[in-house]
């Protein structure tokens, strides 16, 4: 079973822009993608990304976040821009064997999460 491990959370000024990053230890999932979850919500989805660069944002951070994936496609970096308090949560990173896999959140596999806290 594939292993993801995600980087680059921390604390960050509202306005500011971040870059997550997910290393998977191996590169067969179909898709890849980002979910976050905040204190009492649910955990919603980010975006996801296809190992053919197929592209899905939700509709909550759609304009200020970029997902892209390497040509080993073993990583996958969601880019956050123009962060607001709202947008801290807990970020994961989620490999499955389709974007419908990652869209829905079914038959996936999750990393441990890194904390994002957006806060002047």
């Amino acid at each position: 079973q594939v292993h993801l491990v995600e980087s680059g959370g921390g604390l960050v000024r509202p306005g500011e822009s971040l870059t997550l990053s997910c290393t998977a230890s191996e590169n067969d999932a179909g898709a890849m993608g980002w979910y976050r979850q905040a204190p009492g919500k649910q955990r919603e989805r980010v975006a996801s990304i296809t190992h053919a660069g197929l592209r899905n944002y939700a509709d909550s951070m759609k304009g200020r976040v970029t997902i892209s994936t390497n040509n080993a496609k073993n990583m996958v970096w969601l880019q956050i821009n123009s962060l607001k308090p709202e947008d801290s949560a807990v970020y994961y990173c989620a490999a499955g064997p389709s974007m419908f896999a990652v869209v829905t959140g079914t038959g996936i596999v999750w990393g441990q999460g890194t904390q994002v806290t957006v806060s002047s």
